[in-house]
């Protein structure tokens, strides 16, 4: 809800999709997403994955997508997913998001220009190396605050929601355990 002295029009609009699972293309479904306010997103199917694709008023990106996480988690048994952010990239990506050639990121991962440190790959090995994208940002000094904090914020979201999945499937004593080793 926006704080009373700032009416929703003066907020900012925060742009993200939200990878869903259900049946979403059922019109009993579309109709309860729009009731429960998400006539901020469209909603479609790509590939077999449904998503919305929002634009969304709120005083941060952090309201913007925990208040549309709570609208879709309302019609069930629609459920969020995560918020893509395409955040683990290639050293492709990583040079065509940073207008770099590729040689020129594997000369910044092995040290070899730049000023070292840069960030170890999330996952894989070799030629399919994974990086996390926030990670990437943090050890630039150039990035502007607003995008190292957009994919911090999305990194943390989709990290609850993966926890959330995760937690889901264990005994009742184990996620006491995973909840303690969270808070």
């Amino acid at each position: 809800m926006p704080p009373q002295n700032e009416p929703m029009k003066k907020q900012p609009k925060h742009d993200f999709v939200l990878m869903l699972e259900g049946p979403l293309m059922e019109e009993r479904i579309i109709d309860g997403l729009f009731e429960a306010g998400c006539d901020d997103a469209t909603f479609g199917v790509v590939d077999d994955v449904a998503e919305g694709d929002f634009t969304r008023r709120a005083p941060t990106l952090l309201d913007a997508i925990t208040s549309a996480i709570r609208d879709v988690e309302s019609v069930p048994p629609l459920r969020v997913v995560r918020v893509e952010n395409e955040d683990l990239l290639t050293m492709a990506e990583i040079a065509r998001r940073l207008g770099r050639t590729r040689e020129s990121v594997r000369l910044l991962v092995e040290s070899k220009r730049g000023k070292g440190g840069f960030p170890a790959p999330e996952s894989g090995t070799g030629k399919w190396r994974f990086w996390r994208w926030s990670d990437v940002l943090s050890w630039l000094d150039d990035v502007p605050d607003a995008e190292l904090e957009r994919a911090r914020v999305i990194d943390a979201v989709n990290a609850a929601l993966e926890l959330r999945r995760r937690k889901a499937v264990l005994p009742r004593a184990d996620r006491k355990v995973i909840q303690a080793l969270s808070a």
